[in-house]
């Protein structure tokens, strides 16, 4: 981070021109990692191998890339600041990836058929799930959530990113950044810059050549809080069965490579679902935010096992996404051990 980078547009551009089996509109690799060392709690690392399965498990489905890291690029910017680095080495590294997805580890695809709907977002060059009244009105730090990062390969993201680090460790100024974060947003109490708080600030803030290329994203859950959403896989798991009921087509067995027309056809029954309180959509991401699987320093919110059973819930709920290809499922969310085959014309034939 030391060294600004200048001229990316060209440099990419003359890359892709030179290497041109490389070229794609939209190019995906998603981005996630954890710390280098291992878990303090027992069953963190179990259940962080789980959550990489669920992320590869999305890639392959969706024929994108992923790149895992367990390393502090920038010994200045660890814990929540780590991804800032991380994102810039790998724009710099893969010059052809047009968009990078970064995700927190303890954030798990829930619906594994959902694709981003990248035509939406050709004049904007970072996406984040947030609410604007809650930016704007409220001026909360959890407005947004950075737990999941939608971000273009360009020189704008190189520069953005530079002045996002600007407010962490890394900066002689970073006392004074607390003072100003914890002044500006209503509801922070941490003197501490965070990444997420400094976004907001941003947002706020910032240089409209910022703003104008943010898009922040709430008509589905690139970000979706897992206490409102674990208690609902059940229902959501009828709704989705009735669906396949109704449309023949989709009782049929895909290949897990060639699911796109299935995908687009469960969209149009699905997409009215909704993802409140009382939808019944598939949440595209649900993040366990406040339950530090690692660390198992969760939250003193969350009672007793909630986070530990939610886990679990969310991540049988994906997998039987991605079993189901294969001819099996899980009958009980909270037991991952448990399978049974699933005939060719489930749900009709159970």
């Amino acid at each position: 981070m030391d060294k600004p980078m200048t001229n990316w547009d060209e440099k990419r551009s003359h890359w892709i021109q030179n290497n041109p089996n490389f070229a794609s509109q939209n190019r995906v690799m998603l981005i996630t990692g954890s710390q280098p060392g291992p878990c303090k709690n027992p069953n963190g690392d179990h259940f962080l191998l789980r959550f990489f399965k669920n992320k590869v498990d999305y890639c392959r489905i969706h024929g994108w890339e992923i790149f895992y890291n367990n390393a502090f690029l920038d010994p200045a910017m660890k814990s929540v600041w780590a991804k800032v680095p991380i994102i810039r080495a790998a724009m710099l590294a893969r010059p052809d990836v047009e968009w990078l997805f970064w995700v927190d580890s303890d954030a798990i695809f829930t619906d594994m058929d959902f694709e981003i709907p990248f035509d939406k977002y050709k004049d904007h060059n970072l996406v984040i799930h947030g609410w604007p009244d809650m930016i704007y009105k409220e001026k909360s730090w959890v407005s947004v959530n950075t737990g999941a990062v939608l971000i273009r390969n360009c020189q704008w993201a190189m520069d953005f990113l530079d002045v996002w680090a600007g407010m962490s460790p890394r900066s002689p100024n970073y006392a004074e950044w607390g003072r100003i974060l914890s002044s500006t947003l209503t509801d922070k109490k941490s003197p501490r810059p965070d990444e997420q708080s400094a976004f907001v600030y941003l947002l706020l803030k910032g240089d409209k050549k910022w703003t104008d290329r943010i898009y922040v994203e709430n008509e589905y859950s690139l970000h979706g809080y897992w206490l409102g959403i674990v208690g609902k896989f059940e229902r959501i798991a009828v709704k989705y069965s009735e669906i396949e009921r109704r449309v023949k087509g989709l009782r049929r067995r895909h290949a897990e490579v060639d699911g796109g027309g299935r995908r687009a056809e469960m969209w149009r029954h699905a997409a009215g679902g909704g993802e409140g309180p009382e939808g019944w959509r598939r949440p595209f991401v649900t993040h366990f935010t406040g339950c530090q699987p690692c660390s198992g320093d969760h939250s003193p919110d969350y009672k007793g096992d909630s986070c530990w059973v939610g886990m679990e819930r969310a991540l049988n709920f994906a997998d039987n996404q991605v079993l189901r290809n294969y001819g099996f499922m899980r009958p009980d969310l909270g037991n991952g051990s448990r399978l049974r085959p699933v005939p060719f014309d489930y749900p009709v034939k159970i």
